[in-house]
This record gives structure tokens, C-alpha cells and sequence, in this order.
């Protein structure tokens, strides 16, 4: 017999990206931070747009101090220096600032890059997104690079003689590129315009490569919470005023300075490159590159889910699912009749959630047709069959004489759920009818009266957690829906007392089971409550 569709799944016990090891450590990080902060304002819940600001935080500071600095031979390191000690009030802060926001949005990168993969969130649609993130390791490492070399002091001096090393061990480029750094006689005033047309021009294309990254991206978040935001303004500027950053002694192309500290955040391969060599570096740098780059297509194959498809005959061009989408994989065109629009599916960009099929109006139960056909619906997964089983079990479980069932709506990327009756008290009281989805946002909120029409005691929507929703929107939109702030609407006339929605993690599965219990208890006394009332009445 084939498996239902909706059967309740556990997301480890069903082989789902982000079930392993690392992700479990991740998660359980993040929910400490929760603790802390709250899941709203968790800094590590909104690493993508907390990269974002501190680049833009970056640029402001850049660009105070670009004002203040001397682009010759003989006034950078002067220049520099004076925005420290003479200026420390303003430009001191600023460099600190500068300095350490750039060490921040290097971590960032890292931390959200860690992320994505402990998720698995870089397979199948997420391929473009994760991609194209790649070169912003190599652009912000570019960027950080030409900036310690602006101050040239005898780190700056170190990182260019590195640098040119570095570079000199590639085909077309010498020995001639290291004899620029060796001889005070080499360097000129034009080199250090050059510097500074590099240190603005580099970011202005990380900046690009960080829009083209989120192209495929509805509403792409940029922006941090005002918690996040003011908490990390305030620790950078107290890190500013605490330990300020100093300039060493100006450079000297006479001596070679014995020893330098190293910022590990951007300077990290160039020690590399004399504790083995240029070459090594280069082929290790390269090939972690590739294979970061190449991780949507290696390792197991996990097969896609089939993409949303549109049917002519049911779509009324009404743009909900256009509106929804949080892939923007879903546009609108001259409908084959002739009359209004179709929405019209790219199958690279679906991420077959099926929240477009949760904002279809056609997808409501209450049609009066044999077979449902949704305007937009998931091959695999089409709410018709969705309507069949519920409607088959629910009318298996009144005739059999058990109670009123809880039907509960389980995301698949969440916690799950063991709909199997552990007590006879579970079977009298109807126990739990379980249907998983692969994003709540799939459930149309007529489905949640359909339920309680035809026998539910109540319903229970399972949803991931606000801030980790796996498909970005579905919990969003769900919540939206039941509180008639979003089409669909959930009807006025429900009882909205019968209706729960639970947010669950994938590790809170056994939370889950006590929120479900919990409420079957509270249903249990509405009941008794209302034969109170009837007997009174009759009374």
C-alpha cells in the first residue's frame, strides 16, 4: 500500500537536510540565544541582514576617514596617526569602528555561510543563492587586505611584501612585483591613489555580488532588528572607546620589521605563505573555494520534490501565490483564454513548499466537486487528496463510536508527531488525527472549519518556530490567515477557541506532544461546559 502523502513525519527519521549532528548543535545554540535575547531579536537568527548593516557601517566610517586621509608616500601613515591622537574624540572612534566592524562582517560571513550548511539550505532551488555567496569571501578578504595596507605602517609593510610574494608565484606575474615594497626609491604618490580607488571600487562590487545574492529571494531581509542593531552599534563603540585601534611605527623600507600582529580575520594566509609556501596557499585557498562552491552538487543526492504546477482551468489570476512566494518563483501572464492573467511557475526558482497552494482561493474543501482541483497545487502533495483522507478519517473515527479527534497540521520540517494512541483514554477521547505538510503555509485556513465542521474536536496547526521557518514565510503567512490579516482569511465565524497554532522545533517533539495533550484537556472542558449549559437550559 503506498504511504499517504500527509503521513506525520519525524524530519531526522525522514532523511530531511538539516537533521545531522551539526545542525542539532546549531539549533541548540540558537535556542540558548533565544533564552537571552529573545528568538525575535537573536542576532544569530538574522546573520544575512546583520551582514548587510555592518557593511553599510563600514562605508560610513570608511568615508569619514577617507576624508581626513593623505594619499602620498610621505602623509598616509601621518594622516592616519593624526585621526587617532589628535582627533581621537571623532576620528579615533570612527577608525576603531571601522576596524572593528570590519573584523565583525567578517565573522558574519562565516557564521551565516556555517549556517546555511548545517541547515543543508544550499541544495536544489537554493543552488543560485548559495553560489553566488561565495565570491563575497574572496571580495570582503580583498577588501580588508588593501585597507590594513592604506595605513603603511610596518604591518601595512608586511602585507604588501606578502602580498606581491603571494601573488608572484602566479604565471605572468615576477619578482618585479616584490622590488616595489623592498625600495623606498619604487613607491610613489600614484600608487597610493591607487590604493584608495581599490579600497572603494572592491567594495562597490562586494556590494553587488551581495544584491545578486539575494535576488532569488522575496522580501530578502537586510535590515536587523532594532535590538540587533542597537546592541551591535553599542558593543562595537564600547570596544572602540575600550581598546582602540593603534597604528604601529610608519613603515620602513630600510629594516624588516621583526614581528607584527596579525588581524586573523583578514590577514590569516599571508603568515601561511612563509610557514610553507605561496604556492600551497594558493592550491589550498582554491580548491576549498571549488568545493564550497560546488556543495549543491555533491555528496548524497537527495531527490527534489516535484515543483508547483498551475491548472488553466482553475486559476483565476487573483496574484495571491504571486504575492506569497517567498522565492519569487511564481509570475503573472496573459491567461491562455484570452481573459485576465495565469500565474506562471519557474520550476528552477520552486522550492515546492506549497505555500502558494495555502493562498489559492480555489483550494477551499467546501467546493462542490467530486474531485478538488486547486488553481496552483503540488503534483505530489494536492490539496484534493488532502481533503479525501481528512475527510475519510474523520468520518472512520465518528463511526466507530470513538470521541471527537484533535486534528492536528504538522509541518514536516518541524517537530513531528507520533499519532499513535498510547492509552485507552487516548481511543475514547478520539485521540489524534496527524497530517504533515511540507510547510504549514500549505494549509488553506478553510480547511481548519472543514475540520471542525465535519467532527474535529479541534485543530492544531504545527509550525517551526517564527524565526527558523525552513521556506522563510509559511509561519508568517499562516498566523496571518487565522487572524484575518492576509487572504486567505480563516472565516469570523470559527471558533477560535477550537483552533491552536503551536510553534515547535524539530528537537521539541515531545513538546509538541504535551502542547496537543494540553489542549485536547482544554476542549475536554469546553465540552463539559457546554452539556452543563444545555442541561440548564433544559432545566
Amino acid at each position: 500500500m503506498t504511504p499517504s502523502p500527509f503521513a506525520p513525519t519525524n524530519p531526522a527519521e525522514a532523511g530531511l537536510p538539516g537533521s545531522g549532528r551539526f545542525a542539532s548543535a546549531v539549533r541548540a545554540l540558537e535556542r540558548r540565544f533565544d533564552a537571552i535575547c529573545g528568538a525575535q531579536d537573536n542576532p544569530l537568527r538574522q546573520l544575512g541582514a546583520l551582514g548587510f548593516q555592518l557593511f553599510w557601517l563600514v562605508s560610513v566610517t570608511g568615508a569619514y576617514l577617507y576624508v581626513f586621509y593623505d594619499t602620498s608616500v610621505a602623509g598616509a601613515w601621518s594622516s592616519v596617526e593624526a585621526l587617532s591622537r589628535e582627533q581621537w574624540w571623532a576620528g579615533g572612534v570612527m577608525r576603531s569602528l571601522h576596524r572593528y566592524a570590519s573584523d565583525a562582517f567578517a565573522l558574519v560571513i562565516a557564521a551565516h555561510l556555517l549556517r546555511e550548511f548545517a541547515y543543508g539550505r544550499f541544495r536544489h532551488f537554493r543552488w543560485y543563492t548559495w553560489l553566488t555567496g561565495v565570491p563575497t569571501l574572496w571580495l570582503a578578504a580583498a577588501s580588508g587586505v588593501i585597507g590594513y595596507w592604506l595605513v603603511w605602517d610596518e604591518l601595512a609593510q608586511f602585507t604588501g611584501v606578502a602580498v606581491t610574494e603571494w601573488f608572484g608565484a602566479l604565471p605572468g606575474f615576477g619578482p618585479a612585483l616584490v622590488r616595489n615594497f623592498i625600495a623606498d626609491a619604487a613607491m610613489s604618490d600614484r600608487f597610493f591613489s591607487l590604493l584608495v580607488f581599490l579600497h572603494i571600487g572592491v567594495p562597490l562590487v562586494l556590494l553587488l555580488a551581495m544584491w545578486i545574492h539575494i535576488q532569488r529571494l522575496a522580501r530578502p531581509r537586510t535590515v536587523t532588528s532594532r535590538a540587533v542593531t542597537l546592541w551591535t552599534l553599542g558593543v562595537l563603540t564600547l570596544l572602540s572607546l575600550a581598546a582602540p585601534a593603534q597604528s604601529l611605527p610608519a613603515a620602513d623600507l630600510a629594516r624588516v620589521p621583526a614581528s607584527v600582529p596579525i588581524d586573523w580575520f583578514y590577514l590569516a594566509p599571508l603568515p601561511a605563505i612563509y610557514a610553507a609556501s605561496p604556492e600551497l596557499v594558493w592550491a589550498v585557498l582554491a580548491g576549498l573555494t571549488l568545493l564550497v562552491g560546488a556543495l549543491p552538487w555533491l555528496g548524497r543526492r537527495v531527490p527534489r520534490p516535484p515543483p508547483a504546477k498551475v491548472a488553466p482551468d482553475h486559476c483565476n489570476g487573483c496574484t495571491r501565490c504571486f504575492v506569497d512566494c517567498p522565492y519569487s518563483a511564481i509570475t503573472m501572464a496573459p491567461h491562455p483564454s484570452g481573459r485576465g492573467m495565469i500565474a506562471v511557475v519557474d520550476e528552477d526558482l520552486c522550492a515546492s513548499c506549497g505555500i502558494c497552494a495555502g493562498s489559492c482561493p480555489s483550494a477551499t474543501p467546501f467546493r462542490s466537486r467530486q474531485r478538488l482541483v486547486s488553481g496552483i497545487d503540488l503534483p505530489d502533495r494536492e490539496v484534493g487528496e488532502l481533503r479525501e483522507e481528512l475527510g475519510a478519517a474523520l468520518r472512520t473515527r465518528l463511526a466507530q463510536g470513538e470521541g471527537a479527534p484533535v486534528v492536528l497540521f504538522s509541518c514536516q520540517r518541524g517537530a513531528g508527531f507520533d499519532p499513535t494512541p498510547q492509552a485507552e483514554d487516548d481511543r475514547r477521547s478520539g485521540g489524534v488525527l496527524a497530517f504533515g505538510l511540507p510547510c504549514a503555509g500549505m494549509l488553506p485556513p478553510s480547511f481548519v472549519e472543514y475540520a471542525l465542521r465535519h467532527g474535529a474536536a479541534g485543530v492544531v496547526l504545527a509550525t517551526c518556530p517564527a524565526e527558523d521557518c525552513e521556506f522563510r514565510f509559511g509561519v508568517q503567512w499562516t498566523r496571518e490567515r487565522l487572524e484575518v490579516k492576509r487572504e486567505p482569511y480563516l472565516r469570523a465565524s470559527v471558533d477560535r477557541r477550537r483552533v491552536r497554532m503551536v510553534e515547535a522545533a524539530r528537537e521539541d517533539r515531545a513538546a509538541l506532544q504535551r502542547r496537543v495533550k494540553a489542549f485536547r484537556e482544554e476542549l475536554g472542558s469546553l465540552e463539559a461546559a457546554a452539556r452543563e449549559q444545555d442541561r440548564m437550559a433544559t432545566d
